[in-house]
């Protein structure tokens, strides 16, 4: 499993890093993992930055510890899953925009189960599928919360030494602050990432 330790670095290490790496939702009794596919960062001194402005009610939990969710709403309907990095007070956290699951949830709508290895490719498509909500906000990473990370598995780690996984780092989508970071990472050719 994945630490807070781990968490408490520069977010535009920690973001790249969480490629590869898996996340894990106990959700009606399933275990369901989702490889990490895709991924953004938010720092302090970031315009596009939810924390650029400093700490609101909103948006408490990137001020909280590393390794704890920030889980917020867009567009009135669409939930985004982020991971909390660096000290407390920092105000800094990685977007998970994609994930591959390993298996849909039993009781996916057959409607979004259509869409295969695309269910959870975008970050509120992802947090459709795994039923991730504000009820996840702050809160840590961790088994007992049902919601955890879990480090790139030996196998994945080794192809990706030996170049036979890439990470495209671009920049990040869908913003109009700070457009042009190169801020956004993600496995090369693989069908879940949200957009090339």
């Amino acid at each position: 499993m994945i630490s807070a330790d781990w968490c408490d670095r520069n977010t535009l290490e920690v973001a790249p890093d969480l490629v590869g790496c898996t996340l894990v939702r106990q959700l009606n009794g399933e275990i369901l993992r989702g490889l990490i596919v895709e991924t953004e960062a938010y720092c302090p001194d970031d315009p596009a930055c939810h924390a650029y402005r400093g700490k609101t009610q909103s948006n408490g939990a990137m001020f909280g510890p590393p390794g704890q969710s920030y889980v917020y709403l867009i567009y009135g309907m669409y939930h985004c899953f982020n991971v909390v990095t660096e000290a407390v007070n920092t105000g800094s956290a990685v977007l998970v925009r994609a994930i591959a699951l390993d298996q849909l949830p039993q009781a996916l709508d057959p409607k979004y189960a259509r869409q295969g290895n695309r269910v959870a490719a975008g970050p509120g498509k992802l947090c459709r599928t795994l039923t991730i909500d504000r009820r996840h906000d702050g809160l840590p990473l961790m088994p007992q919360h049902h919601l955890w990370l879990e480090h790139r598995s030996a196998q994945f780690q080794r192809r990706l030494d030996q170049g036979h996984h890439g990470l495209v780092q671009t920049t990040r989508i869908g913003i109009s602050k700070a457009a042009d970071k190169p801020w956004r990472w993600y496995l090369k050719d693989h069908g879940s990432v949200s957009k090339r």
